[in-house]
């Protein structure tokens, strides 16, 4: 049996109905590992890369992050009663979170006087702690937090179907990458359990880091280092791994540089997920954030990934 025939026989996808994706997926992997065909990918070659929230796990109703930093701006401000009036700490506060989507909503309107606060709130929220501190804090919110809809740990919030993907490449000798807008940081405490993707193939957002000679240690700053959002996913990639991914999954608008990113070699296949569908309390549909991508999916040779069609169970059992 050829190495494309035991890929297409498998039982492999459980959570996938079939169609056009699950093939595609089939198709693809079974032509990249078969050493008699022409599309055949040294394993070395072989680079997946994902973004996280939207893609390997619900973002709605709100970034899990985003969930994490509320509570610490809520802790901040309750220490320190002169930030209670200043945002985001009043939303954190009040519960009242709509000036957050209100400071995103402006930024692409072109006016990013409430994203730079925003950013700035980001960052003292971590600034002067070790890495170690920060990986102990983010490690207990994952223990301890629930969310905020679906009221279930977040190990239990992670696309059970992207799992499987990410678990046939890794039997089919891929390297997985996380590719996130997300702060890199935040993800490395859970990416080996939830995923099965170590700490160091995680590329994220930074922020500002600096050494410590007297303590011997690594402190964040008060400073954003970089945001892994658009044109910027492709170059941390080059940077990190230094090599074009062959396989690529997003869901928004800043996944498109990455999706198009990874068909510019080999045979490749870029995902894009699309939340056509309800996924029970925790994504109800929708396109916002992705309407580009949606748009130009045909054109670019995106693969959609439709919720509603193409998955037959979206959380884990």
């Amino acid at each position: 049996m050829s190495p494309a025939e035991s890929v297409s026989s498998s039982p492999s996808l459980p959570s996938w109905r079939d169609g056009s994706a699950r093939a595609a997926i089939i198709d693809f992997i079974g032509a990249v590992t078969d050493a008699a065909g022409p599309d055949f990918v040294p394993a070395a070659a072989r680079v997946a890369v994902f973004d996280n929230d939207g893609t390997l796990w619900t973002e709605k109703p709100m970034p899990t992050q985003l969930h994490y930093l509320l509570q610490q701006w809520k802790a901040q401000a309750a220490a320190d009663p002169a930030l209670a009036a200043r945002q985001p700490y009043r939303a954190a506060l009040t519960g009242d979170v709509a000036w957050l989507g209100a400071a995103v909503d402006k930024h692409y309107a072109g006016d990013d006087s409430d994203l730079r606060e925003l950013i700035a709130a980001v960052a003292a929220s971590s600034a002067g702690a070790s890495v170690g501190e920060y990986e102990a804090s983010v490690a207990a919110f994952y223990r301890e937090a629930r969310h905020l809809t679906l009221d279930s740990a977040y190990a239990q919030t992670v696309y059970q179907p992207m799992v499987e993907l990410i678990r046939l490449l890794d039997a089919a000798d891929f390297r997985t990458y996380i590719v996130s807008g997300g702060e890199r940081d935040f993800m490395r405490p859970m990416t080996e359990e939830y995923y099965g993707i170590p700490t160091q193939r995680v590329i994220g957002t930074g922020m500002g880091l600096a050494y410590d000679e007297e303590t011997n240690d690594v402190r964040y700053t008060a400073a954003l280092d970089f945001f892994n959002d658009g044109p910027e996913k492709p170059v941390r990639i080059w940077n990190r791994v230094g090599r074009r991914p062959i396989l690529a999954g997003g869901n928004s608008n800043g996944d498109i540089p990455m999706l198009r990113f990874a068909q510019g070699g080999a045979r490749s296949l870029a995902l894009l997920v699309h939340h056509d569908d309800d996924t029970g309390r925790g994504d109800a549909p929708y396109d916002k954030g992705a309407e580009r991508a949606l748009a130009v999916a045909p054109d670019e040779g995106f693969t959609v990934v439709s919720v509603r069609d193409d998955w037959a169970r979206v959380f884990p059992g």
